[in-house]
């Protein structure tokens, strides 16, 4: 089953069901007027959730709209909580590496985590809006997860039933701004600006065999300026898997349904598949040639990032943005 918003009928946008083929979808206001209203009641709706889902799918409603990821906000326009983990270690050491430090042990073996701000999150087709490129601007294409309700204490073995939905993510960075920031001992902030998600979410179902509750074993595909920049696939080199990382967040604290956890940003060993952010690339080329040479992004660049299935289907729609200078009101 695959799930979208609408930017319409409020903040939390206008709750459809979509094909599976990503060509229909229609609204369901009598089910769920919102996905996080869907959250809420997951097992009451689902079924009927489901069988809009199925008739869709089977070509039962001929009269359903056109799908249109333009007109869609983000999955879940604002969430309850948005935590973002660093799971594929190799990209910390390498950042760490790039700078000269030491990575300590313990990296290996407890989740890096930040918790983003979830009050307003931005849409697959939406600009990504900064002041100034000397910020540093780069995209990081992750995966994410949505839970229900998640009791505080819940280890990782338990983790995994709590998973209702994935999406793809752009969790844009504002590098230059990031050191200063860190350097205050109380982590992102202004440098981390609003995030970007996939068109639709969906359930782990619809991932097949690529999901074994743990993680999902498709590449992900990112463009820069309709150019292939990497496709580091996101179930190889992936220490911390979801469940691991929900349980981290859940170890002193209960999740609420809608909570959102990413994965951080995809990365392989292999170096061959290319990088899902700039900021990977420039560290290769600052280990390689002592300076990196990609810069960061410019207004006017596009980036693209999506995922598809073993016979080239896209999964989740993709996160096509522009980045686009801020003027003020």
């Amino acid at each position: 089953m695959k799930l979208a918003s609408l930017k319409q009928g409020g903040r939390d946008g206008t709750l459809i069901v979509v094909s599976r083929d990503l060509q229909r979808a229609v609204p369901v206001p009598d089910i769920a007027p919102t996905l996080q209203s869907a959250l809420d009641d997951w097992r009451r709706v689902q079924p009927w959730l489901l069988e809009v889902s199925q008739k869709l799918d089977a070509d039962d409603w001929h009269d359903a709209p056109v799908f249109d990821p333009g007109a869609c906000a983000a999955p879940l326009p604002r969430a309850y909580q948005w935590a973002d983990g660093s799971a594929y270690v190799n990209h910390v050491e390498l950042v760490r590496k790039a700078r000269g430090a030491e990575m300590p042990a313990s990296f290996w073996t407890d989740p890096l985590m930040y918790q983003g701000g979830s009050d307003s999150f931005i849409g697959p087709r939406d600009d990504v809006l900064a002041g100034d490129e000397a910020w540093g601007i780069d995209f990081e294409g992750e995966v994410a997860v949505i839970t229900d309700d998640v009791p505080m204490g819940t280890v990782a073995e338990a983790a995994a039933c709590h998973i209702r939905l994935l999406m793809l993510v752009n969790d844009v960075s504002l590098r230059n701004l990031i050191p200063a920031e860190l350097a205050k001992g109380f982590g992102f902030l202004q440098s981390k600006p609003a995030t970007a998600f996939s068109p639709v979410a969906v359930t782990p179902d619809e991932l097949g065999a690529a999901w074994d509750g743990h993680k999902v074993q498709r590449p992900l595909t990112v463009h820069l300026n309709d150019r292939l920049f990497g496709q580091p696939d996101a179930g190889i080199d992936m220490t911390f898997d979801f469940p691991q990382l929900i349980a981290h967040v859940a170890k002193t604290r209960e999740l609420e349904a809608g909570s959102i956890i990413g994965s951080g940003t995809v990365s392989n060993l292999d170096r061959s598949r290319g990088a899902a952010c700039l900021a990977e690339q420039r560290m290769l080329e600052q280990i390689a040639d002592g300076k990196p040479r990609t810069p960061f992004l410019r207004f006017g660049d596009r980036v693209r990032i999506e995922m598809f299935d073993a016979v080239g289907a896209s999964i989740f729609g993709a996160i096509d943005q522009q980045v686009v200078q801020y003027r003020k009101p």
